[in-house]
């Protein structure tokens, strides 16, 4: 009897022992497949996919949509990195409770398991972050790593102030000398010189330099053209940003358009002129006969003064006699009486 309660005893143990390994063995395969259909269905998991393109000193968002809901793994943990850098951690519970670790207040929704929208939200960049590739990876209890789930390349971008082209005609050799500046863009330019807008100046007579401005990373550039030019050619410098898809033109004109700039704008101030002169007339003539008018209406109110005196005093007098007679009527009737 005891032998046989010592071998069902250790039955039991061992199938309970196969039963652990079993159970340990299918999460392992369950781990192993979560990774390989959540690697599969990424939406963003190549690198040779466009940049996104973050204007620097704005937020970014950088997208990545998973297809497979991951609540089915309990504790679940993810991580954004920059390169090798980590830059966001977050954890959730089996009762969907998050926990977050960032850098820079960088922030993944709360809700990424159930919708499947991993994207990261970058507060704020800078040029110094140009050309870096974000990557998304699913970390385990045991401190496993996954493959990139999600991989994001992002380039830097700044706009560029409008191009200041100036001419100067006092040149050695008869060369007239364009100078073109532009500042506070990213990245580096392109320069495009146009002589009467259809020709390009030959390679050695243009000289450009795009140097950063003091403590930052942003681009100063200036473009130097020397070449023989009549004074009636005209001169046109761009600056184009390939990655703001951006291009900013300032143009020199020729002698024959300023003059007929010139002349332009001599005939409009002289109609200008005309009408004022007119505009002037007419309100003169205006405030003249407002001024008459106020004179007749003075001399009439003066009249109506003194004919109202004149009438106020005729018909007090004719108070007064009336009273007179009343009482010399009264004064007769009582004599009678006596009488």
């Amino acid at each position: 009897m005891a032998l046989l309660m010592y071998s069902r005893f250790m039955n039991k143990k061992v199938f309970h022992c196969f039963y652990a390994q079993l159970q340990w063995v299918m999460r392992v395969a369950l781990w192993s497949f979560g990774l390989s259909f959540c690697c599969f269905f990424t939406f963003s998991s190549s690198v040779d996919e466009e940049c996104v393109v973050g204007i620097v000193g704005h937020p970014v968002l950088l997208p990545c949509f998973l297809q497979h809901e991951l609540l089915s793994f309990q504790n679940l943990s993810v991580e954004w990195r920059k390169g090798s850098e980590l830059i966001l951690k977050a954890e959730w519970d089996t009762d969907g409770d998050v926990e977050t670790w960032s850098l820079n207040y960088a922030s993944i929704p709360g809700t990424a398991p159930l919708t499947g929208n991993f994207s990261l939200a970058l507060p704020k960049v800078n040029p110094k972050e140009d050309e870096m590739i974000y990557s998304l990876f699913l970390t385990s209890e045991e401190g496993n790593v996954s493959a990139p789930l999600c991989s994001v390349c992002l380039r830097m971008a700044a706009r560029f102030s409008s191009p200041l082209l100036q001419r100067d005609e006092t040149t050695e050799s008869n060369r007239t000398v364009f100078l073109c500046q532009s500042s506070g863009g990213f990245p580096k330019p392109t320069v495009y010189w146009l002589i009467n807008d259809t020709e390009q100046p030959p390679e050695d007579s243009v000289w450009t330099d795009a140097t950063h401005l003091p403590d930052s990373s942003l681009y100063n550039v200036t473009s130097l053209l020397k070449v023989n030019l009549s004074k009636d050619d005209s001169v046109s410098c761009s600056i184009q940003n390939q990655w703001m898809n951006e291009t900013l033109t300032s143009r020199s004109k020729g002698a024959k358009e300023d003059t007929i700039r010139g002349r332009a704008s001599e005939g409009l101030w002289m109609f200008s002129t005309g009408l004022c002169v007119a505009v002037g007339i007419l309100v003169g003539a205006g405030v003249g006969y407002q001024i008459h008018l106020d004179r007749i209406s003075k001399k009439r109110r003066v009249l109506y003064e003194s004919t109202k005196g004149q009438r106020r005093n005729k018909k007090h007098q004719f108070i007064e006699e009336t009273e007179t007679i009343k009482t010399e009527e009264e004064t007769m009737m009582s004599k009678e009486s006596c009488v």
